[in-house]
């Protein structure tokens, strides 16, 4: 599992964050999602631990805690819904029932 960290200066980078959380154990991966258009990073990030406890010890210490004038917003990580397409694949159905 990972952890999910928000409210991060846009100024963060994957060594930073790394060495944040390597205080509470052994940093698996740090991963910074960036917009694709504009490269810029989206102000979260995910950081995969050792062990669960680490990750614990982690969540505990750095929710709500203040890095680089934000305050951290760290929790464990939801996992991804699949957004599938913009349209649904009953879109005819849909109008069915109004004719």
């Amino acid at each position: 599992m990972s952890i999910y960290v928000g409210n991060l200066s846009y100024e963060v980078a994957q060594e930073d964050l790394n060495a944040v959380f390597a205080e509470y154990g052994s940093v698996k991966r740090v991963q910074l999602p960036t917009d694709r258009e504009t490269g810029r990073m989206r102000g979260f990030g995910f950081v995969e631990m050792g062990t669960d406890a680490e990750e614990a010890a982690a969540i505990d210490a750095l929710d709500g805690a203040e890095w680089m004038g934000r305050s951290l917003k760290v929790n464990k990580a939801k996992p991804r819904e699949d957004r599938g397409s913009s349209f649904s694949g009953n879109r005819r159905n849909s109008f069915s029932s109004r004719y």
